[in-house]
């Protein structure tokens, strides 16, 4: 068994490795192949999510299309049910 701290290259104690550490790379010193690898991380990041993110941007446009045509859809079956004219002519030819 290993002993904490003795020889353990990832430097875990307890068992648990470090979490990692945000990197500014404005503020750090980094090197050119440093960057490269940060840039293949985070796309390789984004690729594994991409599907995922596709359905869920898939549903929400679905969602807010069919609200807006509810709400299209809504207007003209408001509209065309106000017979408000029709009570206007009416009370004109009663006067």
């Amino acid at each position: 068994m290993v002993e904490s701290g003795a020889g353990d290259p990832l430097g875990t104690k307890n068992g648990r490795a470090p979490f990692a550490q945000c990197i500014d790379p404005t503020w750090e010193k980094l090197t050119p192949a440093q960057l490269q690898f940060m840039r293949q991380v985070q796309v390789a990041q984004w690729q594994k999510t991409l599907p995922q993110r596709r359905t869920q941007n898939l549903v929400t446009n679905l969602g807010i299309r069919a609200l807006v045509l509810a709400i299209y859809g809504y207007t003209f079956y408001s509209v065309s049910q106000e017979r408000f004219l029709e009570e206007l002519k009416d009370e004109a030819k009663g006067a």
